[in-house]
Order: structure tokens, then C-alpha cells, then sequence
């Protein structure tokens, strides 16, 4: 689901035109599948998801289709699982590429046995070859490796979590997996970063660029200071996305005491394990400052969390916070 796919949709979304009064109705009901989702309501959020294509003549965004065939096949139907990824995959003006994703998604490991799952990932990969036809296979090749290391054992952290334990012995070895692989897999980009600068979609495509965010921004505080102004840089020629610098801007605020510009870092409190928000300059801007990196609405992205915004609680808990550490 949302929190944990990385799909990269700048040039899809525009080919889904919707009516006015279509996308009203057709949010409305994603909005109740999320929520039905995060509820573990498997069947009833698939359902919803459905309502929601039909109320737009079959019609969708990517990335719900998506995350509807995460629900089907949780809720036990297969069929219509495969039915959206094939759809995905086969439709023209998509061609799903991201094969290291979806072929790392825990969501469908119960169809790996079936043989459409084959035939889906073979087109996948088609798809992905396609499209990199064109750039530096040796440091796609790469990038690949890193991404898969990456991000493979971050989406296992529920999982171990759910299992033994937040603070359990399981939950502590794993991160120090995932800390030892971020230590290898920075070696690795910082070479790539040094010796050939920060390098676009047209060289290593839309995952090869993103990886190299990735990398950074799991890096140490004295890493991303170091890279900052290289992808600063990079935005501004077209080689690095708006969206992911803000992400890094953010981080490195938070780390250097100060605060976030767009939203996008989110805090845990240990006691009740709740997540929030950590703190935002003039939070009564967010939604103006997300708007302008591309970035949606901060109401809809604390929703991944089942969070909900409200800027008056914010301030009033940022302001307890500043107490309680005085």
C-alpha cells in the first residue's frame, strides 16, 4: 500500500483524464478503501476500490490500481489481483517497469505459485528492459543491486515488529542489517555522485535517479550536508526531482535542530507508538510550500499513517515539546 511503494508517476497521471465530478466521487471512495485498509478490513477496502473505478468508467490513477490489487489479493481473490496488474502492465500508456518493486512486495507472495504470475513478471521485466534500452546498462545494473538492498529490508520492518516486538532482540538485528547494507550501498553511490555528478533519468532512468536519493537520504547528517547543493544543483538542470529534495531538505533541518519546510518527516512517540508529525515552520503554509515541489496535501500524505491534520494540535504539540526540553 501507500507506505510502502515507491511508484514513480510524473508523466502517467496526466494521461487519466477525469470529469470534475467523476474525481469527487472517485476520491471519496479511495479515501474509505485507505481507511478500510488500515483497518485491515481487506475485503470491504477492495470493494471500495472498485466502486471508485466504476464510478469513473473503469478509469484510475496507477498507483490505486495498484494498491487495489495489494487489497484483492489480501482479501483472497487472485483473479482480480492479476486482472489490475495486468492491466498495469499491458496498458499502453503505462507499461509497468518497476520490477524490483513488485517483485520484492510481500502483498503478493501467495501468487508467486500461480503461472500468470510468471507471465505478469516476464512482461515487467520486458517493460523495464524496454525502457532502459537506452541508458548505462552497467550503472542501471548497479543501482538496481542498491535499490533492491535498500529497500527490501525497510519493508520487512512491520513485519519483524508485528512479530517479536519493537524493542526486541529480532527488531534491534535487523536494523543493524539495515545499517551495515546503508554503509555499503553509500560507498558504492558516493563513487557514482563523485565521479559523474548527480545523473538523470536519461542516463540511469526514473529508479536508477532514485536510488541515489535513496542512498543519501539514509546517509549521516555530514553525507547529506555534503550532497545537499550537489542535488540542489541537480533539480535545477532537470536531473533530480523537486519532491525528493524536499524530503532531504527536511531531514537535514530536523538533524541540524531546526525545522521541517514541507512535512514529510515523521516522528514516533516510544511510549504509545504513536506517529506524528515533527515540527514544521509555519505550519499554516505547508500545504502552499508541498504544492510548489509537487508534493500532495499534507492531510493526505499523515494519512498513510493514520494520522489526521490539524494545525492547532500541531502548534500546541510542538510547543509542549519545546517545554519538556527546556
Amino acid at each position: 500500500m501507500k507506505k510502502l511503494i515507491l511508484i514513480t508517476l510524473i508523466g502517467i497521471i496526466s494521461s487519466f483524464a477525469f470529469g470534475q465530478k467523476n474525481i469527487s466521487e472517485y476520491k471519496s471512495y479511495i479515501k474509505k478503501a485507505d481507511s478500510l485498509y488500515e483497518a485491515k478490513d481487506y475485503k470491504n477496502s477492495a470493494i471500495e476500490y472498485q466502486k471508485a473505478f466504476d464510478a469513473n468508467d473503469g478509469k484510475a490513477y496507477p498507483n490505486d490500481r495498484y494498491n487495489s490489487a495489494c487489497n484483492f489479493v489480501l482479501a483472497g481473490d487472485s483473479e482480480k489481483a492479476f486482472y489490475h496488474l495486468f492491466y498495469l502492465a499491458e496498458h499502453p500508456k503505462i507499461k509497468y517497469k518497476k520490477y524490483n518493486h513488485i517483485t520484492t512486495d510481500s502483498h503478493f507472495n501467495s501468487l508467486h505459485n500461480n503461472k500468470k504470475w510468471d507471465k505478469l513478471i516476464q512482461l515487467v521485466k520486458a517493460n523495464k528492459y524496454e525502457a532502459e534500452k537506452d541508458l548505462d546498462k552497467s550503472l542501471v545494473a548497479i543501482l538496481d543491486t542498491i535499490y533492491r538492498e535498500d529497500q527490501t529490508y525497510r519493508k520487512q520492518i512491520r513485519e519483524v515488529e508485528q512479530k517479536y516486538g519493537r524493542e526486541s532482540e529480532e527488531m534491534k538485528k535487523h536494523w543493524e542489517l539495515i545499517n551495515e547494507k546503508d554503509s555499503i550501498n553509500l560507498i558504492k553511490v558516493q563513487k557514482i555522485l563523485d565521479e559523474k555528478g548527480w545523473l538523470g533519468t536519461n542516463v540511469v532512468g526514473n529508479q536508477g535517479n532514485s536510488t541515489l536519493f535513496l542512498v543519501i537520504q539514509h546517509s549521516p547528517l555530514q553525507v547529506q550536508e555534503k550532497y545537499l547543493p550537489i542535488m540542489q544543483e541537480a533539480v535545477k538542470n532537470g536531473n533530480a526531482r523537486a519532491s525528493s529534495l524536499a524530503l532531504l531538505e527536511d531531514r537535514v533541518a530536523l538533524r541540524k535542530g531546526g525545522k521541517q519546510i514541507y512535512g514529510s518527516q515523521v516522528g514516533r512517540d516510544q511510549e504509545t507508538g504513536k506517529h506524528y508529525l515533527l515540527p514544521i515552520e509555519n505550519p499554516k503554509k505547508v500545504n502552499e510550500r508541498r504544492a510548489q515541489v509537487g508534493l500532495g496535501t499534507i492531510e493526505g500524505y499523515i494519512s498513510n499513517w493514520g494520522m489526521t491534520w490539524d494545525v492547532n494540535k500541531h502548534i500546541e504539540r510542538m510547543e509542549k515539546m519545546k517545554d519538556e526540553k527546556k
